[in-house]
């Protein structure tokens, strides 16, 4: 318990993407930097006391919103700040999330020299129509120039997010952008699917996607792309070279604790296991956040524990074993019976020993395999 990941919601953009539904705003003016720094770690301090223990801080994730939008200053005030409220350890994962249309080489050089170790661009495609369907502010050049930059800044650990199943995308178009982002060398790869979120204006206005059958065939040669240039699936989307896993996203994946801060941020802390495991969420306005820092807080429902878990499990290659699953939920293993077993009699899990994971039939039904662990 007393070891969590942190993560921090910068929640400010330069344009709001049709596709997304993270909870970010475009800049109408500039960023209150100073002020929002300190609100995030008097939002720490708050969330702190819900714990009786010293804590350390096993991984730090900066997301949004566009992070990179805020100065080396305002990184270096908040991780000093961070530094007195918590033990960080000295191999430390500290994530920033970057637009491409954000990157200049002194800043970015400045990141890393404030431990800032492991760099996510969010590139989406390198091809200039789809970048301008998707509504990404940077061009197919800014986003090799901000790879080359990250490069040179000392980012050994770099991560390019791609999409696929964009609007009029052939299949060797998505070839394309998966061979061109593996050139860049980066450490790991986010590949996933476009999908049209609710409340969002793809959403409301749906674009024409390619068929079904026509992703699935691209996917499944992106996929042995990545495979054959080293990057190990280990997750639905994320590819990496050995060793370069996201522990901050590993954590969430297997269940794990974090604080969550900053404008609709989520955080989950399980002060007793099964009886208090918590969720705070703040609040979804930035300015809100700014004038009422407050979390929201609720108790996860113990019958809802065992979907919960297997949730974000099930998203790993690997899968889990029922000794972590007692461990994380507090719950006996037979309280997934009878889904687990019907599921290995259906052929969507596969067992050995203590470990089920998804077999290929169960990992293209997910959605089926979860229907059997709903809370009755």
């Amino acid at each position: 318990m007393n070891t969590l990941g942190l993560y921090i919601h910068i929640p400010w953009c330069i344009k709001k993407c049709p596709y997304c539904d993270f909870n970010s705003h475009a800049l109408k003016t500039e960023a209150p930097e100073q002020q929002y720094i300190s609100v995030l770690l008097k939002d720490l301090q708050q969330d702190l006391r819900l714990l009786d223990t010293p804590v350390t801080i096993r991984s730090i994730f900066i997301g949004g919103g566009t992070p990179s939008l805020f100065s080396a200053g305002a990184f270096e005030d908040l991780l000093t700040g961070i530094a007195k409220l918590v033990t960080l350890p000295e191999d430390l994962e500290i994530t920033l999330e970057a637009n491409p249309g954000t990157f200049e080489s002194n800043k970015f050089a400045a990141y890393r020299a404030l431990g800032i170790n492991r760099l996510s661009i969010g590139i989406q495609s390198f091809n200039p129509h789809h970048l301008q369907r998707l509504g990404r502010v940077h061009s197919a050049e800014e986003a090799l120039t901000a790879i080359e930059i990250a490069h040179q800044a000392g980012f050994e650990r770099l991560n390019l997010d791609l999409m696929f199943g964009l609007p009029d995308q052939s299949r060797a178009a998505m070839i394309k952008d998966v061979e061109t982002a593996i050139a860049m060398q980066p450490s790991h790869i986010s590949f996933y699917q476009l999908t049209l979120e609710p409340n969002t204006y793809f959403h409301k206005f749906p674009p024409k996607l390619p068929a079904d059958d026509h992703i699935f065939l691209g996917q499944q040669r992106c996929q042995q792309l990545l495979a054959e240039a080293g990057y190990a699936q280990y997750e639905i989307s994320a590819y990496a070279k050995k060793g370069d896993r996201c522990q901050h996203n590993v954590n969430y994946w297997q269940f794990g604790d974090y604080l969550g801060i900053g404008a609709g941020a989520h955080g989950k802390l399980s002060i007793s296991r099964p009886e208090k495991i918590l969720r705070t969420v703040k609040p979804k306005s930035p300015e809100q956040y700014l004038n009422n820092v407050q979390s929201t807080i609720t108790e996860v429902v113990i019958d809802e524990l065992p979907l919960e878990y297997l949730m974000n499990q099930l998203r790993l290659k690997s899968g889990f074993n029922l000794d972590h699953y007692q461990l994380m939920t507090g719950l006996k293993a037979m309280t997934l019976e009878p889904g687990l077993t019907t599921c290995v009699d259906q052929g969507l899990l596969i067992k050995q020993d203590k470990r089920f994971f998804c077999s290929a039939k169960g990992w293209n039904f997910l959605d089926d395999i979860l229907e059997n662990f709903m809370p009755q």
